[in-house]
């Protein structure tokens, strides 16, 4: 299984006995006073998903809930825990999918990846591929039975805030922003200040997208990441939702050592003392 499959390829292989499909998507709701504000996507799921999918809850139970910042990451045990409720075990395949731009998909992608689990794909276009193609909805539950998945942590995937800071001072990082251009400018604010981690490049995730959602071609892909594929590449966003789309793109053009950091502008914006630009392109 490729790490990025088509509609075809599901539907052709949804009655595997050890393929386990996920739904993963979080909808956004009108912004408030407080900024962006998201939801879980189960509501949706319930009113209609692809056959035998199991919906992973990135707002409740693939989260640290003792935490003060969004998708905060779980102990590798709790998300392993989660991941085996949904039927996800040792010699499972995965697909995961959601109902936007892939990035919520990826983030379940990359933390299979973080606790040591490869047998990972994300369904290209996702649900709106799906309907598009007028494949079938199932309000069914998921027909699964639990399993153990076992953690075998890789901790060099996640980049901490000290590790970001290293970084700006380092030739041999690159530190990659997948933010909106007017945010990186900062034209746009979104978090508690505005602008950029010094040194970095931006990549906004939408970017990697076509106007059907889908990823763009590997070779276009290529020409948006020109850096060195053996340095350590340190992807960020808001929340580190859409930083996993970013590390799955590199994953798949070769980038042997990608990290996200998860916390992101909602931990790194809230301090002064670490530091934004907002004159650099």
């Amino acid at each position: 299984m490729e790490p990025l499959v088509t509609t075809q390829w599901l539907e052709d292989h949804l009655g595997d006995p050890d393929l386990v499909v996920l739904d993963c998507s979080v909808v956004q709701l009108p912004s408030g006073p407080e900024g962006l504000r998201f939801a879980s996507g189960r509501a949706d799921y319930d009113a209609g998903h692809i056959p035998t999918a199991g919906f992973a809850d990135l707002t409740s139970d693939l989260s640290d809930p003792t935490s003060p910042l969004n998708y905060a990451l779980p102990s590798p045990e709790r998300f392993c825990d989660a991941m085996g409720v949904l039927g996800v075990g040792d010699d499972s395949r995965v697909v995961v999918y959601d109902g936007s731009i892939a990035a919520w998909a990826a983030r379940v992608w990359w933390m299979l990846r973080w606790v040591g689990f490869d047998r990972a794909a994300i369904l290209d276009g996702g649900l709106r591929a799906w309907t598009a193609q007028g494949r079938p909805l199932s309000t069914e539950p998921a027909p699964s039975s639990p399993r153990k998945l076992t953690a075998s942590p890789r901790p060099e995937l996640v980049a901490t805030r000290d590790d970001v800071l290293a970084a700006i001072a380092d030739d041999q990082v690159c530190i990659l922003d997948a933010m909106p251009a007017a945010h990186f400018r900062g034209e746009q604010t979104m978090y508690e200040r505005t602008g950029h981690v010094p040194g970095a490049l931006n990549t906004p995730v939408r970017d990697l997208l076509d106007e059907s959602g889908r990823f763009r071609p590997l070779d276009e892909l290529e020409a948006l990441h020109p850096s060195d594929r053996s340095a350590r590449t340190i992807t960020y966003c808001g929340g580190g939702i859409a930083a996993a789309a970013s590390a799955f793109v590199l994953t798949r053009l070769g980038f042997d050592d990608v990290a996200v950091y998860t916390a992101s502008m909602q931990e790194w914006a809230a301090d002064p003392a670490n530091p934004l630009v907002v004159d650099e392109n």
